[in-house]
């Protein structure tokens, strides 16, 4: 099989280094650290990156896909908008913030993103179904790029996910089967079916194919330093569930510097979680480098992992930036959604909810500086998590059909 993943050149241990063949593996034989994509990255410029298309394959020159990307049938997510938050800055008294607003992907959550790359994978390893565990958007994202691609769908997600995301995932004609337990329970059956018949030919989008779906997160800090004219923003807010986006930006930023596309300049990284499910703030509270898994019991369920794989490399990493890993309680993220959407006209879900209040909460506290420029995600659309609002589900008023009933209402 003949395998074409542009620049990437080699599956490299994050741990001890020991590089592997490119092929559909997760977990290094020598230490059972994770492997990532190790890549040998031509001749890359600004201009030819301006020159690709508003999508995700702009920036295929350094991504784990083939040159020819972008003429096959995908859900060519990305470059969603960088929203200038003026209103919102002065009401958190931040002098300079933007909102990275990723609800505009195609299934209207980040997920298009990191499952865009996967399924080039799953064409290069030759699987025939595309598959995943999953918190909700994933599950999604995955029915829909399977569709387009004209792979199978079969994604497992818990029980009791919401019913706007599980409507989502099936419209789009795969299988979904509810698993009862929590996504981490979800995710180990997931591990098991991988090693048994009726996984063969199944790529799972965020096990046997993570090293090469983790790196579409990647494309939100390419995305951000563009959009900013070619810098880093001085402090981010990024919302924490396996902790893979996190680092991935990071990544993402050190690849800017290291090919010249940026200025190295330092910048500040902080996590967000909801205290519900918060083991990765609490190990940073404690100063300590283990995460101890705990049960989510949050409202922002597309965070709620309680195991979460990139746990120890977020803590490095907020603490080599100068960052913080913070978080908010469920009345905190729902005011959050609701100051958002107020101030920006941006409505977001759970997890958007999360990265503005930690981000307020940062401000409060002192974690944060307000002077500096400040970007904040929203990875997914409020219409997912309506449930949390439910309360305004109804009109501020109604009056009978006439001025005066008006009148007296104002």
């Amino acid at each position: 099989m003949s395998l074409d993943f542009g620049p990437a050149e080699a599956l490299s241990c994050r741990e001890c280094g020991t590089r592997y063949p490119l092929g559909p593996s997760f977990a290094c034989l020598e230490c059972f650290g994770p492997l990532e994509a190790a890549y040998s990255f031509g001749d890359v410029t600004r201009a030819s990156i301006e020159s690709g298309p508003a999508n995700i394959w702009r920036y295929r020159s350094l991504l784990p896909v083939p040159v020819d990307v972008a003429t096959k049938p995908n859900m060519n997510p990305g470059w969603t908008k960088l929203v200038k938050a003026g209103n919102l800055g002065r009401e958190l008294g931040i002098r300079s913030l933007y909102v990275k607003d990723d609800s505009g992907n195609p299934t209207h959550s980040f997920k298009d993103r990191v499952v865009a790359i996967a399924v080039e994978a799953a064409r290069n390893f030759g699987f025939h179904t595309l598959s995943c565990s999953s918190t909700g958007n994933l599950a999604g994202a995955v029915t829909a790029a399977a569709a387009r691609a004209g792979l199978d769908a079969c994604v497992f997600i818990p029980a009791g996910l919401e019913q706007a995301k599980i409507a989502m995932a099936r419209v789009f004609g795969g299988k979904i089967v509810g698993i009862e337990g929590t996504y981490d329970e979800v995710n180990r059956f997931c591990s098991e079916l991988i090693g048994d018949p009726l996984g063969d030919k199944w790529g799972f989008v965020n096990v046997n194919l993570r090293p090469y779906y983790a790196e579409g997160s990647k494309t939100l800090a390419y995305e951000i330093a563009e959009q900013l004219g070619w810098r880093l923003p001085e402090q981010i807010v990024i919302p924490v569930a396996s902790g893979s986006q996190l680092t991935k930006i990071d990544k993402g930023f050190k690849e800017l510097i290291e090919l010249g596309l940026v200025e190295d300049a330092p910048y500040k990284i902080y996590g967000a979680q909801a205290l519900g499910c918060s083991p990765v703030s609490s190990a940073y509270k404690a100063g300590h480098d283990v995460v101890q898994p705990v049960k989510p019991d949050t409202i922002a369920k597309s965070l709620a992992i309680g195991n979460p794989a990139d746990g120890p490399y977020v803590l490095d990493i907020a603490r080599r930036t100068g960052g913080a890993v913070e978080d908010v309680t469920d009345a905190e993220i729902v005011a959050a959604i609701k100051l958002l959407a107020s101030t920006e006209g941006i409505f977001a879900e759970t997890a958007g909810g999360v990265t503005v209040g930690v981000l307020k909460k940062l401000v409060e506290t002192g974690q944060l500086d307000p002077e500096l420029e400040t970007v904040v995600l929203n990875t997914g659309d409020g219409l997912k998590t309506l449930d949390v609002i439910a309360d305004d589900a109804k009109p501020t008023a109604v009056i009978r059909p006439s001025l005066d009933a008006f009148r007296a209402t104002v």
